[in-house]
């Protein structure tokens, strides 16, 4: 065991009913219950982290996969149950809660010895596998694929609804059709549409974005949130403002995260 752990985002800490975790408390810790769990399977989940400032409460797994974040688990206070999250290049693909020990030991183990997503849910159901997840484990030109689809469709659902939502997926459709920009990795923020030259989370901010003005134009800024690149009546208008701003060595999106790019470029 070790408590050598990075910062992590941890539940609001509340007291725990000893009642609904017996095994935790008989163990002395989460990681030490999930190592017997595990141990009991001839599961091999290698050294578990822990936290000695709280160790019945979270506990996590390293993965013999170098891009594979370890996966933590965080245990419920008001009703036995463990939630897991794992992350790979900056994209959380791990996720799910099962109140069953043995249940997460498997999935804990999966992810350790670098098994895909699916075989994971195979021997711990309750892990939950998007599409989107399942193209990040695919490669980069996979999941900028999908993004752009998802990000299309759930702008379509909010249009009739939001008038913001319709002049951003005014963009989107726009921008969809150019190529320079479907081979980046799309997502917005309050209704700002944004392309980002990595797939990860944090994003690359290299890339003009666009805001929807209330009056039914376009403000196109960039790469920095205080750089005005100029203003357009059109959707069609602002897409070309960014295209015209956009590097000559721009794209396609690569997996990782901007660090990994800062990374590359000092290597």
């Amino acid at each position: 065991m070790t408590s050598n752990l990075p910062r992590i985002t941890r539940p609001k800490a509340t007291p725990i009913d000893p009642h609904h975790y017996p095994d935790l408390v008989a163990a002395g810790s989460l990681a030490a219950a999930l190592a017997l769990a595990a141990d009991a399977q001839g599961l091999d989940l290698g050294p578990v982290l822990s936290d000695d400032a709280d160790p019945l409460r979270t506990a996590g797994v390293t993965s013999t996969l170098p891009d594979r974040e370890p996966c933590w688990i965080f245990i419920g206070s008001e009703s036995r149950w463990f939630n897991i999250n794992g992350s790979f290049q900056g994209v959380q693909l791990l996720s799910g809660s099962t109140s069953d020990l043995k249940e997460l030991a498997r999935a804990a183990a999966g992810w350790r010895n670098g098994a895909r997503l699916r075989t994971i849910q195979k021997v711990a159901p309750f892990i939950e596998v998007t599409e989107l997840a399942e193209a990040h484990e695919r490669g980069p030109a996979e999941a900028v694929t999908v993004q752009w689809r998802l990000l299309l469709m759930d702008l379509r659902q909010e249009a009739h609804r939001v008038s913001l939502a319709r002049q951003t997926l005014a963009l989107a459709e726009v921008a969809s059709a150019e190529p320079r920009l479907r081979q980046l990795y799309p997502f917005t923020s309050h209704w700002s549409l944004h392309f980002t030259t990595c797939t990860g989370f944090p994003y690359s901010w290299d890339v003009p974005f666009v805001d929807p003005l209330r009056d039914g134009r376009y403000r196109v800024s960039g790469p920095s949130r205080g750089t005005v690149i100029g203003e357009a009546d059109t959707a069609e208008h602002a897409i070309a403002l960014v295209t015209d701003a956009l590097r000559a060595d721009c794209g396609p999106a690569v997996a990782g995260t901007i660090n990994d790019l800062c990374g590359q470029q000092l290597g």
